[in-house]
Parts: structure tokens; sequence; C-alpha cells
């Protein structure tokens, strides 16, 4: 998609990638899902590269725990009353709370000299390795 995108966008355009937390602390049942995720970003970072010459900005967002319609659809009661507990906020994000990462990225008056990053709205989602 990206490849037919590119022929359309002009120097200053921008393109957003959405990544996940799970690319960068794993998820043991989504593997599928994490490993995409994961490629993402290594997408994100490769792209901004190639194109910074022609003065097209890659970035990515990787959302933390967030309340969609498909967290409740898929999960159950109990799932539900746990997500996003186990975040410093101690709580799951709003749609609302991620919209303004993607609105920063987009917008070259205030990221004209962001490329190749990606930004985490996850209320400071922390790793814990048991080894």
């Amino acid at each position: 998609m990206t490849k037919h995108a590119l022929k359309h966008m002009k120097e200053g355009s921008s393109i957003i990638n959405t990544a996940s937390v799970n690319a960068y602390k794993g998820h043991a049942t989504l593997v599928d899902y994490t490993s995409t995720k994961g490629a993402v970003v290594g997408f994100t970072r490769a792209l901004a590269l190639q194109l910074v010459t022609k003065g097209i900005r890659v970035n990515g967002v990787a959302p933390g725990p967030i309340w969609t319609p498909l967290i409740v659809a898929s999960s159950t009661e109990e799932e539900i009353t746990r997500f996003g507990s186990d975040v410093a906020m101690k709580r799951a994000g709003q749609p609302i709370e991620v919209a303004p990462s993607y609105v920063f990225l987009a917008s070259n008056q205030c990221s004209s000299y962001v490329t190749g990053q990606v930004l985490h709205p996850n209320g400071h989602t922390y790793y814990i390795f048991i080894l």
C-alpha cells in the first residue's frame, strides 16, 4: 500500500504507522500480532531513512492498553476488570489519549524534525523480566 501511496506524496508529507506496545514487550498468546507489530517498527525506521531525501517523514505510534470495542468484545469479564492494571498509571487509556500522537506526527509545524521515531502512549508500560 505504501508503495502505491508514495506516487502521490509530495515533499512535506508524513506517513504514520501503527505498531503496539507488544512489539517491545512481546505477548505469549499473540505471537502473530506481536511479530507483525515488531515488523512495523523496523519498516518505519527503514522507510524513514529511504524517504528522508524526498522530504517525507515516516514515524509510528505504539499504543499500550487502550479501550477499544475490540477489547470489550474479545475479553472475558475478568480480563476487562484487569485490563490496563499492569501499567504504571494503573489504568488503560482512551482513544482520545492516543489521537494527539497522530496529530503531532502529522503536523509539519509540530514535528518537522521528527522521522524514524515511534511514540509510546502507554501509561508508562514497564516490563518485568523473570530469569
